[in-house]
């Protein structure tokens, strides 16, 4: 198999051998096992009434690591000119998998949402993978209409054609929190692509508006939002999902009572592998470990930050202009993810990116780390246009890092 990709070099099969950014990918690794060993801690209880085997989750989630790291090997293997070649098409298949999942008998509903299409063993959930096409496709948009988009209105209302029945479509499963994530990255990619300081202050004020229109559209958004406020107002109520992750971070304190001693992962944390992992985690490893996993976070992302500006001064655009939206979408998910559960935000569905339990996420997270990998080997070694045509010869003499 490798000697039949041996002519297409990569990050994994050069002249140099392997030829990574190691920094990232040991971040992004001690995150995954991080994230395993909090899965196995959180879900131990839960998986042991309903499966009558403490460590079932656990095995899940080998196999979903076992998954993401085949997904992001794969990633790297394909040239980043390809990526951008398949931009629409890429952006064509996400709007076909969020329209499938509404489709009754295709969907599945858990807790009162269809955001998942299932399988016979697993789950795919669309949106995770629509937020990273999209990423894609804009990021194509930005490099073929550079000009247009930093001059005229028109340029930068031309993505919100795209964007906006996006959006719908993840309001209609409905997936709040990934449509926020999703609009907020694109936000942040058009303002890196140069939109004015003006159009830009515009949409961010209209997006302020929507979400104001679309929190009073729907009574339970409004209401997460009042419990939000004071969660012990209704401790055992609408707001008890808050109130039992605060107690798990003030039982943790300053160490944390222990791996595997969490009292609240006991069937008083809803979802505490899932959503509320990271309070899981605050209660056995206390203020201490939950601020160093907060460090690996701000690690990972400013790193894929720098690739991006790497990729940028190697004037390969499409390249920055990607690694920055997979960026912005794992700040995203960080933020909303860690203010829902110190209650700084209304209580959300969304993922802790290689934390928490979940197949999609795990496996695009992994996929993303490859395309990021491949953005920054590619930066390094100036070969990400499309007018270079690979060979191994391009890699007959060493070189180093540099960074």
């Amino acid at each position: 198999m490798f000697g039949i990709l041996k002519p297409y070099p990569s990050p994994l099969i050069s002249g140099r051998g392997i030829d990574l950014d190691f920094p990232m990918l040991a971040g992004c690794l001690a995150l995954l096992g991080l994230g395993l060993v909090m899965i196995t801690s959180a879900s131990s209880e839960v998986a042991a009434v309903q499966s009558g085997n403490p460590l079932y989750h656990m095995f899940r989630h080998l196999v979903y690591v076992f998954l993401g790291l085949v997904a992001c090997g794969a990633t790297m293997m394909v040239p980043i000119a390809t990526w951008q070649r398949m931009g629409f098409t890429m952006l064509l298949g996400a709007f076909g998998l969020l329209v499938l999942v509404l489709v009754p008998g295709i969907g599945r509903e858990v807790n009162g949402s269809m955001r998942w299409i299932g399988f016979s063993f697993f789950n795919v959930q669309p949106s995770e993978i629509a937020k990273v096409f999209v990423v894609i496709y804009l990021a194509g948009y930005l490099v073929r209409r550079q000009t247009e988009v930093r001059e005229t209105w028109m340029g930068f209302f031309k993505p919100f054609i795209v964007l906006l029945p996006m959006a719908a479509l993840l309001l209609m499963e409905p997936d709040f929190g990934a449509t926020v994530v999703m609009m907020g990255a694109a936000a942040a990619m058009l303002f890196l692509g140069g939109v004015g300081l003006f159009r830009f202050s515009l949409m961010v004020v209209l997006a302020v508006v929507a979400v104001f229109v679309l929190v009073q559209a729907q009574p339970y958004r409004m209401a997460r939002l009042i419990t939000f406020t004071d969660p012990w107002s209704d401790q055992f109520g609408s707001g008890y999902q808050l109130t039992q992750a605060l107690i798990a971070f003030g039982r943790g304190e300053w160490l944390g009572v222990g791996l595997g001693n969490s009292v609240q992962k006991q069937f008083y944390l809803p979802e505490a592998h899932t959503d509320f992992v990271f309070s899981v985690l605050a209660e056995e490893l206390g203020v201490v470990g939950s601020l160093l996993t907060i460090a690996l976070f701000v690690f990972v992302t400013v790193r894929a930050l720098y690739i991006g500006l790497w990729a940028e001064k190697a004037k390969q655009f499409f390249a920055a202009y990607v690694a920055f939206g997979l960026a912005f979408l794992w700040i995203g998910q960080f933020l909303i993810n860690i203010g829902v559960n110190v209650g700084l935000l209304p209580t959300k569905g969304l993922t802790l990116p290689f934390l928490s339990y979940g197949g999609s996420s795990l496996v695009i997270c992994c996929a993303c780390v490859g395309l990021l990998l491949r953005i920054e080997w590619e930066s390094r070694t100036h070969l990400g246009s499309e007018e270079h045509e690979f060979s191994e010869s391009d890699f007959a003499e060493e070189t180093s890092h540099g960074r």
